[in-house]
């Protein structure tokens, strides 16, 4: 089954420093999920040209989806636009959809501080929506989105239904046997069952169980003979409980 695969890349010197918490990747980590698509990457760099230029050139190339944060206001270290466009050999150029768009709004003050941000990378698309007042920029698979959480936010999810697809199915089990004790057995169930991910989380929180184990997978049926198939290999007496 050929699931679709997206990588978030976030890009700010406030983030690597600390000084300003990401919430974009996060909020993306449970959408995508919840949208049936599969997040392989989440890579953060400085706001330099080259390590942008890098980042999504790498991505763009080994994902179907990449969606970057920040970087994309008119101060001198907003150099996604200018990253992306070095990514695909591509010049900047001022889109005059968004320039007229642009004048309208600040009418006097536009002044080219403002204007700036039509700047965009040649060929690069605009995505509009229904009562969107500023479009998403997308270059080839790459969806350029704003770093205020608020606004990246607003963006993604007025977007989000165009990447749904078929949705991932979940099954969890909690026991109280220890990880090395069942360590062979999801080894054999999960050689055994290649369409089902199978994860093992031990848990030294509380006494309520010692080992969450997770299945997954887009295939129902599928899911349901591994489950059935781990539930013979585990001690059922040591089984807290299944979700």
């Amino acid at each position: 089954m050929n699931i679709p695969t997206a990588a978030i890349l976030v890009i700010g010197d406030e983030i690597l420093s600390g000084k300003v918490e990401d919430a974009n990747a996060r909020l993306l980590i449970v959408e995508l999920r919840e949208l049936g698509v599969a997040l392989r990457r989440i890579l953060v760099v400085p706001d330099e040209i080259a390590d942008v230029a890098a980042a999504v050139r790498e991505l763009s190339a080994r994902f179907d989806h990449v969606f970057t944060s920040g970087g994309v206001g008119p101060t001198h270290d907003d150099v996604t636009i200018v990253g992306i466009a070095a990514a695909f050999d591509k010049p900047v150029i001022r889109h005059p959809e968004l320039e007229r768009r642009l004048k309208t709004y600040f009418g006097d003050n536009a002044d080219e501080s403002k204007l700036r941000m039509a700047d965009v990378p040649e060929n690069a698309e605009l995505l509009e929506m229904p009562d969107w007042r500023w479009p998403v920029l997308v270059c080839r698979n790459v969806y350029i989105l704003p770093g205020v959480p608020e606004l990246f936010r607003k963006k993604f999810l007025a977007m989000r239904e165009r990447f749904r697809v078929e949705p991932f199915f979940t099954h969890a089990v909690y026991t109280l046997e220890e990880e090395f004790d069942i360590a062979e057995a999801l080894r054999e169930v999960a050689d055994a069952n290649p369409a089902v991910a199978i994860g093992s989380y031990p848990n030294f929180a509380t006494p309520d169980y010692k080992v969450k184990v997770t299945l997954e997978s887009k295939d129902s049926d599928a899911l349901e003979i591994t489950v059935t198939a781990l539930m013979g290999k585990l001690d059922s007496g040591r089984i807290v409980r299944t979700e």
